[in-house]
């Protein structure tokens, strides 16, 4: 694929290792051939970097498919997914995941990237909804100091809620920036 045609999200192999495009910036000097500067991400480890490329450089495309999975179970360190049309299982590790390691439920639908077998990147629902099963008690001076208190998540992940949000009740949490949204129901 000629340097041109790349764009944001745009994925290619530089020495055998896939990285995705996630900024191009084409500049055109008054002399000479025009430049592409990108921002990578490594889809192995997560790494970023910059490469510059000249108008008419050449790259490797790297063939992706995304699918649909479902989360069954975590296994010492790793997050056993199981593809939802062939029921093949995918093992991985909690490197790849990251923070969002923390709001896998059981039975959660997620989108599973793969190149030539290997699970290149997991994409979690934009939100998901928890339930709280520890949280310390609110008093009306935390009103006068806090704005947030820290509650465990039935995943076993910690998050920042307002005061109000107490044991039980079913929060909404947002996976792209692991921030709370709103509380859903309540414990009566």
């Amino acid at each position: 694929m000629d340097i041109g045609e790349v764009s944001r999200n745009t994925k290619f192999l530089i020495n055998g290792v896939p990285f995705a495009v996630e900024d191009v910036k084409f500049v055109k000097p008054g002399k000479g051939r025009a430049m592409y500067y990108l921002k990578l991400r490594n889809l192995f480890d997560g790494t970023t970097r910059d490469q510059t490329y000249h108008s008419g450089d050449k790259v490797d495309e790297v063939r992706v498919s995304s699918s649909e999975m479902q989360y069954l179970y975590k296994e010492g360190d790793n997050y056993v997914f199981m593809d939802n049309e062939t029921f093949e299982q995918h093992s991985v590790p909690k490197g790849l995941l990251g923070t969002k390691s923390q709001f896998l439920k059981d039975g959660l639908a997620v989108t599973v990237s793969v190149m030539e077998g290997k699970v290149l990147e997991v994409t979690l629902p934009k939100f998901v909804e928890l339930a709280v099963v520890r949280g310390a008690a609110s008093t009306k001076t935390d009103t006068i100091t806090a704005q947030s208190k820290m509650v465990e998540l039935e995943t076993g992940g910690i998050l920042a809620v307002p005061p109000f949000v107490k044991e039980g009740d079913i929060v909404k949490v947002d996976t792209r920036t692991n921030t709370y949204v709103e509380r859903v129901t309540t414990k009566k």
